[in-house]
């Protein structure tokens, strides 16, 4: 049975902000998951998730301004972490040292020595490391996973991603809502989020399972929104006069060991309409989430001659037959939680993984690497947009990695007899 409740899992959970708060509430409304210990920087944060946990479940959590005394509790099973970018690793390594299993939000990594520091805490401890990247359990792309193991588009080739995203609001009031994202964009310039698109590219094309990621050159424009909003919207403010270094469009190109290709961009600075950007293309189709747009050879409608273009079919077309089983499940329990649902299912993975005891199905060396592309594209961009090595994170082990047990969370393969009950 899908979804099925367990043992009741006590967690802590670090870092109370927007996402923190919004998280917290899809967690409490699990019936086998309590929150025994919450911690942020901010006091009133704190008190608020208590009152938050107290109303849902009926219990007064443990609250603290240190993460360090969360970790010295006996009544949490695992930890989430929800705190800034530059604080995920850090947390999760000492989290793992003290004994926990850890699930941790999105973000770039400061550097290659901390991916390396968190692999190293979690092979030491063998305990779960999963980064929380809820797009891997998005509608469409847990589709259009479905259709690549099925085979409908041929060897993979290519594909692209990016984070396009107007976020002026919230990175020039950073200072007002506390959102490390604002200190981000003044010091750094490099792919600051690659892990939306990056994750769901990465399961299909089996990277640190049989393939990794090489090499990559990233590049950057001008800086120019970030400034120009200040201007316009908090002109008396120092930070109007402030040089912003994030490039208003970071654009990463990776090779991967076995010939693909991705392209990832970042774009969070200027007027536009939100996009993950996807696109996965191979020997015998395409796919382009801009255009809702699929086009497969042998399906889809032949042109009508030499002359007249080939004809986009709408993705839609394809649901009924390659909707992924999980979401196929998911629609029946009732969709719930954000992001449209999938922020649920990647909460539910973490869960259900460390109360049966299984391997997650994003893992340490998925986590180092995605978030290393962070520091990486940096080193390129401060290098003139020179190829920089990507670590191997696994060791040589993506080669012949032993397959994951079967699950309905499964981001390796489809399980489709899984679902027959």
């Amino acid at each position: 049975m899908i979804f099925q409740t367990g043992t009741t899992l006590r967690l802590g959970v670090v870092g109370l902000g927007c996402r923190g708060t919004s998280q917290l509430g899809v967690l409490l409304d699990m019936e086998d998951v309590t929150v025994t210990a919450v911690c942020d920087v901010y006091e009133d944060r704190v008190q608020a998730a208590c009152a938050k946990v107290r109303e849902a479940k009926g219990t007064l959590p443990f609250g603290c301004e240190d993460y360090h005394k969360l970790l010295e509790r006996k009544d949490v099973d695992a930890v989430i972490i929800m705190t800034s970018w530059t604080t995920h690793i850090r947390i999760a390594v000492d989290a793992m040292n003290a004994g926990y299993p850890v699930a941790m939000e999105v973000g770039g990594a400061s550097s290659l020595e901390e991916c390396w520091q968190l692999v190293r805490t979690q092979e030491k401890t063998g305990l779960p490391c999963m980064m929380l990247e809820n797009c891997c359990y998005g509608r469409d792309e847990m589709q259009v996973l479905n259709m690549v193991k099925k085979g409908l588009f041929g060897e993979i080739l290519h594909c692209q991603g990016g984070y396009h995203h107007d976020l002026r609001d919230e990175v020039g009031n950073g200072d007002i809502n506390r959102h490390y994202r604002q200190e981000n964009f003044l010091h750094r310039n490099g792919e600051l989020y690659p892990t939306h698109e990056l994750g769901p590219i990465s399961k299909v094309l089996e990277l640190n399972r049989g393939n990794r990621m090489v090499r990559l050159t990233s590049m950057a424009s001008k800086a120019r929104g970030m400034h120009l909003w200040m201007q316009k919207n908090r002109p008396d403010h120092a930070l109007a006069q402030a040089a912003f270094r994030e490039g208003d469009v970071v654009t990463t190109m990776i090779q991967c060991a076995n010939g693909e290709t991705i392209v990832l961009t970042h774009d969070c600075s200027s007027p536009r309409p939100y996009s993950r950007g996807g696109l996965v293309q191979g020997t015998n189709g395409i796919w382009m989430e801009d255009n809702a747009s699929v086009f497969i050879s042998g399906l889809s409608p032949e042109r009508e001659n030499y002359w007249a273009p080939e004809i986009w079919e709408p993705f839609s077309n394809y649901r009924a037959q390659y909707d992924h089983p999980l979401w196929k499940a998911y629609e029946n329990y009732g969709l719930r939680g954000g992001h449209d649902g999938m922020d649920f299912l990647v909460l539910r993975a973490f869960v259900e993984s460390v109360q049966n005891g299984t391997p997650t199905p994003i893992d340490v060396y998925d986590t180092a690497a995605w978030m290393a592309v962070t520091s990486l594209s940096e080193q390129s961009i401060a290098l003139g947009s020179a190829a920089v090595d990507v670590p191997d994170f696994t060791n040589g082990r993506w080669i012949g990695r032993e397959a994951l047990p079967e699950s309905v969370y499964a981001l390796d393969a489809v399980h489709d007899h899984l679902f027959n009950d």
